[in-house]
């Protein structure tokens, strides 16, 4: 199984979710592609948290280019073996999924509170407040009592919709980049495949290698070294 591939799809993939977090989190700010609610201060206090944009979107940017850049890293390695450079890299994705799992958390659990406590509307007691926040989301159920929300209009379904759609999008993310986890550590502990084209590059490279350091010693390591070679490294780029 070639993990540098599938991490590329996942990579893309996140890509077009992070776009579609963004685009639902900005449409909040506008109940029925209104503007006054957002400069009035009229809008539910989570959709100021910009969990569609910064959580299921920016951060998610990250680790998704990181993803589909792993495709294309050098397969010559370090240590005398040819793959170990692309194991290092995969390995190296697992810190760039971390952040995708933050961001995509973070996603979710704002689209669910947001969920939970409803919109803030005018009711019929002409007073702005959070009318189904006593029901701990048992509204979500009962759509006779969305009519109580008189301004703006279908403020309910248009919160409903687009908090349902960050917290689904936000829970997509975070399969993917957890299957990622998985896929990093995979490739960087039982190897990396490479396609014809990137072992014939490593094979001419490895030859250029031989004739300029023929006169010295080869200090090939054993696949175990190599392997805590890595885990040095990625412990320091953590640190560092």
């Amino acid at each position: 199984m070639c993990y540098g591939k599938c991490a590329r799809c996942i990579g893309q993939s996140l890509v077009g979710l992070a776009i579609l977090c963004i685009v639902a989190n900005i449409l909040l700010y506008f109940p029925n592609g209104e503007t006054k609610y957002a400069s009035e201060d009229h809008l539910s206090k989570f959709v100021w948290f910009f969990s569609g944009i910064i959580g299921g979107g920016l951060l998610i940017f990250l680790p998704a280019f990181v993803f589909i850049g792993l495709e294309q890293e050098d397969c010559c390695g370090c240590c005398g073996h040819d793959n170990c450079g692309k194991r290092c890299a995969m390995l190296s994705s697992v810190l760039a999924s971390l952040i995708g799992i933050a961001g995509s958390g973070y996603c979710v659990i704002v689209a669910a509170l947001g969920l939970a406590a409803g919109p803030l509307c005018l009711d019929s007691s002409n007073q702005w407040n959070y009318t189904f926040l006593d029901t701990e989301g048992q509204y979500l159920l009962d759509k006779s009592t969305w009519s109580q929300c008189i301004e703006p209009r279908h403020v309910v379904e248009w919160n409903v919709s687009l908090f349902s759609i960050l917290l689904a999008l936000g829970g997509v993310e975070f399969i993917l980049c957890l299957i990622q986890v998985i896929n990093g550590m995979l490739g960087g502990i039982c190897g990396y495949c490479c396609t014809h084209h990137q072992v014939r590059t490593c094979v001419k490279k490895s030859n250029m290698t031989v004739k300029i350091t023929t006169p010295r010693q080869n200090h090939n390591l054993p696949l175990f070294q190599c392997n805590l070679y890595i885990l040095l490294v990625l412990i320091c780029k953590t640190l560092y």
